[in-house]
């Protein structure tokens, strides 16, 4: 029964945070915010919702290990798993695309995060730090975008196009739903995983390591999986590096206003080293002109996942 409220609670945040982002950036596109803003802190905040009501929900529930374990075992999917399954579908044309600057960003805030982490426990301080970096890579972003005009153009038309002709009554309904179901959804799933880690004996910090943060990865991996069909490497590529420093900076960053999360031994020992060298092993695909991540590499990273998932278990 544990598993199936666990399933429950995931869905209704999965469907919340859909929700709330939709009412969200239509309510703001009509209250005449740009789009950019809108896609670079409505958005990116309001796709990372549901981590991050699991990630307060756990530290309010004295389980900060959970929260924890959310943020890098989703971080180490995201490398191994939400880029291993698309390029088994069909091959990811990574030589096609440019996301060296945000690999190499995302990569200086993954040693940044661990270093503050090595100090520990992360506290508000450190909170205000991570948030800080955030906000200069957000604000390096809009001036980029701004620099360039057909970016700046499309990312209006794609924003717009989440419907355009919504009425008031309907972005109303979204928003509340979002708003009920978010910490809703984050209270059951994080009920139930404590009480599934309880029964197999297992701490609380390993079901945020795999349960919960697998579960947190689906939306990422089925982005991606879209993305490989259409041959969109470069969305695939950016949507895994965007929400890994969301993920380090942006939930972490505003979780510890909520308490103090300790660092389990086990984090620094093991799995912190294991999200950054998961980091550091996609580097050829990011920085080669001709290297593309074929069926037999996503076979690889897969197995890869399922060999760390094995040694956490165990």
């Amino acid at each position: 029964m544990e598993f199936l409220f666990a399933g429950i609670g995931l869905v209704i945040l999965l469907l919340a945070g859909d929700l709330l982002v939709r009412g969200a950036v239509n309510s703001s596109l009509r209250l005449g915010l740009p789009a950019l803003i809108v896609s670079l802190t409505i958005v990116a905040f309001g796709t990372s919702a549901p981590e991050l009501l699991i990630s307060i929900e756990a530290i309010d529930d004295n389980a900060a290990g959970l929260a924890l374990g959310n943020v890098v075992g989703s971080n180490t999917a995201n490398i191994l798993l939400v880029l291993g399954v698309p390029a088994l579908v069909s091959t990811l044309h990574t030589s096609e695309c440019d996301t060296r600057k945000s690999y190499v960003t995302m990569l200086l805030a993954s040693v940044i995060f661990v270093a503050i982490a090595f100090i520990g426990p992360i506290t508000w301080v450190h909170g205000i730090v991570l948030l800080s970096i955030l906000a200069l890579i957000l604000g390096d972003q809009a001036r980029q975008a701004l620099a360039h005009r057909r970016t700046l153009r499309a990312m209006e038309e794609d924003l717009e196009g989440v419907d355009p002709d919504m009425p008031w009554w309907k972005i109303g309904v979204f928003l509340l739903l979002g708003l009920i179901g978010l910490p809703l959804g984050a209270d059951i799933f994080v009920d139930s995983s404590l009480v599934i880690a309880q029964r197999f004996g297992v701490s609380d910090s390993v079901i945020g390591l795999t349960l919960v943060a697998l579960g947190t990865s689906l939306p990422e991996l089925a982005t991606t999986v879209m993305a490989a069909i259409r041959r969109q490497a470069d969305v695939a590529l950016g949507n895994v590096i965007g929400s890994n420093m969301f993920n380090l900076l942006g939930i972490i960053g505003v979780a510890s206003f909520f308490g103090d999360i300790p660092v389990d031994t086990s984090f620094l020992t093991f799995d912190f080293w294991v999200m950054l060298g998961a980091s550091i092993l996609i580097a050829p695909f990011v920085f080669s002109n001709t290297r593309n991540m074929t069926r037999r590499w996503g076979a690889a990273l897969c197995a890869a996942y399922l060999g760390y998932i094995w040694m956490v278990i165990h």
